[in-house]
């Protein structure tokens, strides 16, 4: 809901797929820019194909959600119905692969997985994903090798907005996030879209999994 415009598309998607091995694949991703939606529903409904026809699904799961992520943003990238809307638009993803009593969990931008486990008070909070945020001292460096400037807006009350990413010359995309899909002006200015990859296994006591945008 955006009281300043309320025909505004919410542009967040969400995938939960069993799959054919039995394993579950949930996935949240939170489009942005004027055509958001279109990418984040885009990849809703290419990805989950593409990794489960990956040869590596069952054996290398880690290179099968690589691969397959990759896929899926090049056709986005060169689709004839999209590839003219991503120079401003993109979407962050953050998807967990659940088989058996593992977790693999791929991550680009700052949505988040969080888990729950139960202790004797109730429940304790553990981020299974790590936000990609362009002050984060290795993004930020990329990103500046890349001859991109990261700087937060202080806004019309004096606070600071959150740490962005700009084009060497100009004050644009002010994308607020150093890894995402789509985003091609920004990618010129070191943002990427690999995932980053975390591997765990589920333990007694973990209650249930939180996927969330921000």
């Amino acid at each position: 809901f955006a009281p300043y415009n309320p025909s505004k598309a919410n542009q967040d998607c969400l995938i939960m797929r069993p799959m054919v091995d039995g394993s579950l694949i949930v996935c949240v991703m939170d489009g942005h820019g004027e055509s958001g939606e279109i990418v984040s529903g885009f990849l809703q409904r290419t990805w989950p194909d593409l990794l489960a026809a990956h040869p590596a699904f069952f054996d290398d799961v880690e290179t099968a959600l690589q691969e397959s992520i990759a896929d899926a943003e090049h056709k986005l990238l060169t689709g004839d119905n999209t590839k003219d809307l991503v120079d401003f638009s993109g979407t962050t993803f953050v998807a967990a692969l659940i088989r058996g009593d593992d977790i693999w969990v791929a991550n680009i931008g700052d949505s988040r997985i969080t888990k729950a486990s139960h202790t004797k008070n109730g429940f304790v909070a553990t981020a299974m994903s790590e936000d990609h945020k362009p002050d984060l001292p290795a993004e930020k460096a990329r990103i500046q090798a890349k001859g991109g400037r990261v700087f937060a807006v202080t806004y019309d009350d004096g606070i600071d907005g959150p740490s962005r990413v700009w084009l060497k010359n100009m004050d644009i995309p002010g994308l607020a996030m150093s890894r995402s899909l789509g985003d091609t002006v920004a990618h010129s200015a070191g943002v990427n879209s690999i995932p980053e990859i975390f591997h765990s296994k589920i333990t007694p006591d973990m209650a249930f999994l939180v996927l969330a945008s921000d």
